[in-house]
């Protein structure tokens, strides 16, 4: 058996409940796609587990026909890599914050919540990180359907 084989059965058998659909996209890893309301209780699962550490929160814009944003939480445990996949649409793209169970996942909400523009629920800061303050709302730079020269900003004063 190897050295990430036992951590991905401890995932799949953790995450069974929550999980409509599990891939396996390379040897050492395991994605399971949840709905949204199963996100805390997953992540949940995972951390009273002892299961690795929360890696990263990424989000995909699937794009304008399908009209969604996937929500990626890695969790890394050895070289084992599990992936929570949550698909929010555009037009309710919110999902909850894990800050309650993972205090360190602020930065990674305020990062979707500005560049893709999804609403996280609960999160203790949704101040902008990378973006400046006036930054125009509604204008997400990780959207596909972002044009960069739409955008007209450049720092107070410079103008």
């Amino acid at each position: 058996m190897t050295m990430y084989e036992l951590p991905l059965q401890t995932a799949r058998a953790l995450l069974a409940k929550w999980g409509s659909e599990t891939t396996t996209p390379e040897p050492n890893r395991l994605d399971v796609a949840i709905q949204p309301a199963d996100l805390l209780p997953a992540v949940t699962a995972l951390q009273e587990a002892r299961w690795g550490y929360l890696a990263a929160i990424t989000g995909l814009d699937l794009g304008a026909e399908s009209q969604t944003i996937e929500v990626l939480y890695q969790f890394c445990a050895g070289a084992a890599v599990v992936t929570l996949r949550v698909r929010v649409p555009y037009s309710a793209a919110t999902v909850a914050s894990i800050c309650g169970i993972i205090p360190s996942a602020s930065f990674f909400e305020r990062e979707l919540i500005e560049m893709l523009g999804v609403s996280i629920e609960g999160t203790p800061s949704s101040a902008h990180l990378f973006l400046p303050d006036n930054w125009p709302a509604w204008v997400y730079p990780l959207r596909k359907s972002f044009v960069a020269e739409n955008v007209t900003h450049a720092p107070e004063g410079t103008v």
